[in-house]
């Protein structure tokens, strides 16, 4: 009997966990964790160097996508529309910083104010479609503009 305890325990601590950590979390709850900026599961890799939270962690991979040599990095978008609370921006000058002096740059990104969002990027595809949300609280002017460069189909930028 106590190796019949032995296996279930062992299921328990070391299987299932690995088990559940495969499960994929649906968009709308990786957002609402906080993971929308973390697309690939080898951020969430390097997320585990620096957070020891076993938690976090395989939430986070719950809601990533396996790395291969083609997937993030040549997926464009058709445009993009920067959600933001008009009465928050106070508290993001970063972004204000983009609107004023770079949006123009970007014809296809539009801002849409939306009470009480927190600043986001959505990611349109031909249709005009929600692709993929990313959250942009704490985003450098300068990250933006290389986020919009690289990921948004461009006439001229």
């Amino acid at each position: 009997m106590g190796s019949y305890k032995f296996y279930v325990l062992l299921w328990v601590v070391v299987i299932l966990p690995i088990v559940s950590s495969k499960e994929q979390l649906s968009s709308r709850e990786c957002e609402d964790l906080g993971f929308t900026g973390l697309a690939l599961c080898s951020d969430c890799n390097t997320f585990a160097e620096y957070v020891k939270n076993k938690e976090l962690v395989s939430d986070c991979l719950k809601c990533c996508t396996e790395d291969s040599d083609d997937s993030m990095g040549k997926i464009t978008y058709s445009g993009a529309l920067l959600e933001v609370c008009m009465r928050k921006l106070v508290f993001y000058p970063e972004i204000v910083g983009f609107i004023e002096e770079e949006k123009d740059k970007f014809p296809t990104v539009k801002v849409q104010y939306i009470f009480n969002s927190p600043p986001k990027l959505i990611m349109l595809d031909d249709d005009g479609q929600h692709k993929e949300t990313i959250r942009i609280d704490n985003w450098k002017c300068e990250h933006m503009l290389q986020f919009l460069r690289e990921k948004v189909k461009s006439a001229s930028y």
